[in-house]
């Protein structure tokens, strides 16, 4: 019965969306990550079982949890989380760090199944939700265009495509657009393939040993960075997007993976935000209810990832930062025009819901934590003061 209704609800869009989604959260942070496992002391076979954890708690959930609810639920890395341990405590023993990814995780778990995440994040009103996603991705949308300065010709001939795409064949007008970049770019020797090689990830096992310099240090930094920078906004853009999810279990299970995975280096596993809205718009499929094969597949692109590892890394990093750019923007269009719709529709809820857009677009972050968590706060300040007002 699952599996027949998977093969029915199968599309070659959300392939394509699948694809997209990796290709744009691989690249947009890698090396981030790379750099946040050589400041904690990694050695070139650890941060190649980071890779090997991360891609395959990624893989596993995305997949698992999608499966089992039918919604796209797309999952990542904590990119803010992967920034703040560069800058963390350093001199750690190895060991100890990875005791503190596992405790960061167990509190992620603990929040999740015990709802005090839902309950909270159910305050939420979704103009706000809107309004915060359609910041986050607005400059997504403007680096569609920003790409055509350095790469006019790939970058305007994508964005053409796409267009006569959508009138065309719209369910196929994200895939057309990104075989016409890659053909392109590889007629302009842009792809850099000298460095792609078929090479294995390794998991490396470490112990966990944990102390208070790690517990303050990275554990509990990390839980909270991970919890309102990536965790908040990925559940608002679920909601965002329509889709209503039992909040509780996914935040849960994920974190159980998580600490299953980090002894191998999976430092922060959480629910995707700018991805996950590609797997959630109507370029992954015209029917919102078969969008969840598109998180599927970006699940099964992410186990290839981080199974082939180096490799991997190397041939989505072949790729012209432009037309990344430009596939990643056009990919959202769909989801930003809905987001400000939505954001926009309540007149009572406007002013505050632009705000949060505002706040969340000028990409400010106070204290480590970034400005998707502070929209929603500066969009529910105004919402209480404009409503206490009235009343």
């Amino acid at each position: 019965m699952t599996s027949s209704r998977f093969l029915r609800d199968f599309s070659l869009s959300a392939v394509a969306a699948g694809f997209v989604t990796v290709l744009v959260g691989f690249t947009a942070s890698a090396v981030i990550v790379f750099q946040a496992a050589q400041a904690l002391g990694a050695n070139e076979a650890q941060i190649a079982s980071w890779m090997w954890a991360l891609g395959l708690g990624m893989g596993l959930t995305c997949i698992g949890l999608s499966l089992r609810y039918r919604v796209p639920v797309v999952t990542a890395w904590s990119t803010p989380g992967a920034a703040m341990l560069i800058a963390s405590t350093a001199g750690l023993p190895y060991a100890e760090v990875i005791g503190a990814f596992v405790l960061s995780a167990l509190l992620m778990a603990l929040a999740g199944f015990s709802g005090v995440f839902e309950r909270s994040l159910n305050r939420i009103p979704v103009s706000l939700a809107s309004g915060m996603l359609a910041g986050v991705l607005l400059r997504f949308g403007l680096d569609v265009f920003v790409s055509m300065q350095t790469q006019l010709s790939m970058a305007l001939t994508m964005f053409i495509t796409y267009l006569a795409g959508r009138r065309a064949f719209p369910r196929y007008a994200v895939i057309a657009t990104l075989l016409m970049g890659i053909a392109i770019a590889g007629a302009s020797g842009l792809l850099q393939l000298d460095g792609v090689r078929l090479q294995w990830a390794r998991p490396e096992f470490t112990l966990p040993s944990l102390s208070l310099a790690a517990v303050f240090g990275i554990a509990l930094p990390l839980f909270v960075v991970t919890m309102t920078s990536q965790n908040v906004p990925g559940a608002a853009v679920i909601r965002a997007s329509g889709y209503e999810v039992p909040l509780s279990p996914v935040i849960g299970w994920t974190g159980v993976a998580n600490v299953l995975l980090a002894p191998f280096g999976a430092f922060a596993l959480n629910l995707a935000a700018i991805t996950a809205a590609i797997c959630m718009g109507r370029e992954a499929h015209t029917d919102p209810q078969r969008r969840y094969v598109a998180a599927i597949f970006a699940g099964i692109f992410y186990v290839i990832v981080g199974l082939l590892g180096a490799t991997v890394a190397a041939l989505l990093g072949a790729f012209p930062k432009e037309l990344v750019m430009a596939i990643a923007g056009i990919a959202l269009f769909g989801t930003i025009g809905n987001s400000l719709a939505a954001a926009m529709r309540e007149e009572r809820d406007r002013e505050p819901a632009l705000i949060a857009f505002l706040v969340t677009a000028s990409g400010v972050s106070l204290a480590g934590i970034g400005s998707a968590f502070w929209g929603l706060v500066a969009g529910g300040v105004t919402l209480l003061a404009f409503r206490r007002h009235k009343s």
